[in-house]
């Protein structure tokens, strides 16, 4: 579906309750399948992501598609390989057979891991033959996903020699590493990271994860919104000394118009304020957020700040290739990025708007949600494939329309549409 979207007649006043954090949920489905008592099972993120984790959990089939979800697709790589008697093939779907999936199965293979490319070595799909890993001393490369590196701790309390990870070349997204470790912590597994090695030892998970957190991720698009309009937001759902890095947000966003006012936060709510500081230009390295960047960059791109974005390397694997695309769409508003293999940048000159942007998503739920307030400034513009926001934030143009955004549908051809 393709959605025409116009911007509120006033400033839009909206008190949102975030989803849950996928990225935490995902964690958890995957500690508590391997933990041993009962307890409640906590709520736990509605996208697709999370749903493709559950289904896969509670398949007993042999054939385990995960579609487009890359954070499924390497936790069950390493969830698989450690069930002891269990055989199955795990595949995705066409961009998935184009994400690497090398790295981890190296380092599951240097555990003692049985693992078969049934198409492209490196990628999926993959045959697993699960069996007790020995663990011991890896080396991993620690520059391409951290999800590798998450996917291989959470299994590791159940390697007969415990796991003592090196990792190799320059670190990213460190805090989703220690946001494994904290939960890994608390279920009752013995797990500590000193710089780049992570030590974990012999000792099975003894209680399940019970609680998962708003999402920050999700929360990133709303502070565009308060950037670009000043409005009257509230967030419900996040809290500020969450274990997920894109927290960084607020800070973020104090250099773009943005304060937040956590001192709310006892009411289960968190406000946005709009402030007249804003930065000139930012220069930022996002190697630790970088699931920020796109909502990051169209921002600056609108309200005419210059930027430097590093550290982005990883995005070049995600469900598309985001620099790329951010670069291929920000040329929809007049901006002319220059894109390199890790980073994107603007100087800040602008090209006319020569027609009304109809902006391609990729199969990426992420473009979706950081193009969208271009509405503020170009009433009109249409998101194409717009339901891709279910893999993360499904009720999002829900909550978009009850701020006082108008959504319809489009009705334009999709030919031109990359995924």
């Amino acid at each position: 579906m393709n959605y025409r979207i116009y911007p509120p007649d006033d400033l839009p006043e909206a008190e949102v309750t975030l989803p849950l954090s996928k990225s935490e949920s995902n964690r958890a489905l995957i500690i508590n399948a391997l933990s041993v008592g009962d307890a409640t099972m906590p709520q736990m993120a509605q996208c697709t992501d999370t749903e493709a984790v559950m289904a896969a959990l509670d398949s007993d089939s042999m054939e385990i598609s995960v579609g487009n979800a890359g954070t499924a697709m390497r936790f069950l790589t390493a969830y698989f390989a450690s069930v002891a008697g269990r055989c199955v093939v795990v595949d995705g779907d066409a961009r998935m057979r184009r994400r690497p999936i090398g790295p981890l199965v190296d380092a599951l293979k240097a555990c003692g891991a049985r693992i078969e490319y049934l198409g492209d070595d490196g990628f999926p799909p993959l045959r697993i033959h699960g069996c007790r890993l020995t663990g011991g001393d890896v080396v991993m490369e620690a520059s391409v996903s951290s999800q590798y590196v998450s996917a291989l701790m959470m299994i590791a309390p159940y390697m007969s020699e415990g796991l003592r990870l090196t990792l190799s070349g320059e670190m990213t997204s460190v805090p989703y590493i220690d946001m494994t470790l904290q939960m890994m912590q608390s279920a009752g597994a013995s797990a500590s990271r000193d710089g780049n090695v992570v030590t974990v030892d012999t000792v099975p998970y003894s209680r399940k994860i019970t609680a998962v957190g708003g999402d920050w991720s999700a929360a990133s698009y709303w502070y565009e919104i308060q950037a670009l309009t000043a409005g009257f937001i509230t967030l419900r759902g996040i809290e500020k000394d969450s274990m997920q890095g894109d927290r960084a947000a607020a800070l973020i966003f104090e250099n773009l118009g943005v304060i937040t006012d956590f001192e709310s936060e006892k009411d289960g709510a968190v406000e946005l304020m709009a402030s007249p500081e804003c930065c000139p230009r930012l220069n930022i390295d996002m190697s630790d957020t970088p699931d920020l960047a796109q909502t990051v960059v169209v921002t600056c791109a609108l309200m005419g700040i210059p930027f430097y974005v590093s550290g982005l390397s990883t995005l070049k694997i995600k469900e598309t290739d985001r620099l790329e695309a951010l670069g291929s769409e920000l040329r929809k508003i007049g901006v002319e990025a220059l894109v390199s293999s890790d980073s994107i940048a603007w100087d800040g000159r602008r090209m006319p708007i020569m027609e009304m942007p109809e902006f391609d998503t990729y199969g990426d739920h992420r473009m979706a949600m950081a193009f969208a307030p271009v509405s503020v400034y170009v009433p009109g513009i249409v998101i194409r494939n717009a339901e891709v926001v279910e893999k993360s934030y499904p009720h999002y143009w829900e909550h978009l329309a009850a701020a006082g955004f108008t959504i319809s549908d489009a009705d334009i051809p999709v030919e031109g549409d990359a995924e």
